[in-house]
């Protein structure tokens, strides 16, 4: 199924296996959860959020710093 994910400035559809949840998906795009907030058409969702054919995932890095 395709989704389209943005990251930053960098907007792409990408093929994915159905059912998977959103932690699934930043595991194969290598991408540690903790450092992360995502949203799926516009809405922040959890981790264990499916992603549906069509989903746009915006994944939005968290900024740490003293």
């Amino acid at each position: 199924m395709k989704i389209t994910v943005i990251i930053g400035e960098e907007n792409e559809v990408t093929e994915i296996s159905e059912n998977i949840t959103i932690k699934e998906l930043l595991k194969i795009l290598d991408i540690a959860s903790e450092t992360v907030v995502v949203k799926k058409n516009e809405y922040i969702v959890i981790e264990e959020e499916i992603v549906k054919e069509g989903d746009t995932i915006e994944i939005i890095k968290v900024i740490f710093g003293g």
